[in-house]
């Protein structure tokens, strides 16, 4: 498989019509239990002529080993970071995309509150579905761009800084069997035979339809 390596060559033309850009791209929408969370990561002009970071990737494909020191390399890197979050208790209580919303939201309401003027910016959203704006994010420049995590060097460092972040989050929680360590809240023959066998927890989404755990009591 051919990897390709982000540029910043869609940042750079975007900033010649907006002082600066936001890439926001999501982690953790697929999982059985955990957060979502959703990176920001800006880029203005003086950053837009700095080097992409060596090895920096969209964190699908970034080992695992690597992705603490990427990660790290990637937050210097950009002037200004955030990652927001959206539990698996909101998840099951509004559904994914207007998690991911709220995850976003909170992600640029951190950069706003560092001074980042969220307002006049462009944001890059990684994928084809602007589901910042149809679920409250009014007023926000938003152009969503099909594989930018893959591409875009600012939604590859979005997303490589928001995964470590919740790998660690993952990684953190009381762990009576679900091997969390190893899947991250995943879906894996482990983690769904350990649902079999405790149940679920509170960190899964219990209104998903978890393998054929769905009807087991939560404990």
């Amino acid at each position: 498989m051919t990897v390709v390596e982000p540029r910043l060559t869609l940042e750079r033309r975007l900033l010649q019509e907006y002082p600066l850009v936001i890439a926001c791209d999501e982690v953790g929408r697929g999982a059985l239990a955990g957060p979502v969370a959703v990176g920001a990561a800006v880029v203005d002009a003086s950053m837009a002529r700095r080097r992409v970071p060596a090895g920096l990737r969209d964190s699908k494909l970034v080992p695992e080993a690597r992705r603490p020191d990427v990660a790290r390399r990637a937050a210097a890197w950009v002037p200004e970071s955030a990652v927001g979050w959206s539990s698996s208790g909101e998840i099951d209580e509004i559904g994914i995309l207007p998690a991911l919303a709220r995850a976003a939201l909170r992600a640029l309401a951190d950069l706003s509150a560092r001074g980042v003027p969220v307002n006049d910016a462009l944001i890059i959203l990684d994928g084809n579905h602007d589901y910042i704006t149809r679920n409250g994010g009014v007023g926000l420049n938003i152009r969503t761009v099909i594989k930018a995590d893959r591409d875009c060097a600012s939604a590859a460092a979005a997303s490589v800084i928001a995964k470590y972040a919740r790998d660690e989050i993952m990684i953190g929680l009381d762990d009576p069997g679900y091997r969390w360590m190893k899947n991250k809240g995943y879906a894996s023959a482990e983690h769904r035979e350990a649902i079999r066998e405790l149940g679920l927890s509170a960190h899964h989404r219990a209104s998903w339809a978890i393998a054929d755990a769905a009807a087991v009591p939560l404990f």
